[in-house]
């Protein structure tokens, strides 16, 4: 006990160190973004859809690899471009991410309770060197 009492700057280090290494962790939990990597999983393990909520003009400068394009402001009337079935996972994707969270807050209203946020948006997918199309 007297150890701990004469080098409690280290006992502060390592919790200190600990926090810093689980903050990530914590900060990505809290708002439910998903990774480029953990999008990818989703898509290929579970065959997730990609749901671009971008402008058209910003969609065709750049988007994943077979991503359906729904601006944020269409959405709700777009139920035609979204799977008819409610428990198909989405990966809703915009240009930094700010865009998708209010889309996924709308779907989630509208039955799709699989809906997740690719966290960074397109800037973090193009960061993680994943294959990005452009439109015609």
């Amino acid at each position: 006990m007297s150890y701990l009492l004469e080098n409690w700057y280290w006992l502060v280090a390592a919790l200190a160190s600990g926090g810093l290494l689980l903050w990530p962790q914590i900060k990505g939990g809290a708002n439910g973004g998903l990774t480029p990597a953990n999008a990818v999983h989703l898509i290929n393990r579970e065959k997730a859809q990609v749901i671009d909520v971008c402008d058209a003009a910003e969609f065709a400068a750049g988007h994943v690899v077979g991503a359906k394009n729904i601006p944020l402001d269409t959405l709700a009337d777009k139920v035609k471009g979204l799977p008819g079935n409610k428990t198909t996972p989405l990966v809703v994707v915009c240009a930094t991410g700010a865009r998708s969270t209010k889309a996924v807050a709308q779907l989630k209203t509208m039955g799709y309770e699989k809906a997740q946020v690719l966290a960074g948006g397109l800037k973090a997918w193009r960061e993680a060197n994943l294959p990005v199309e452009k439109s015609a």
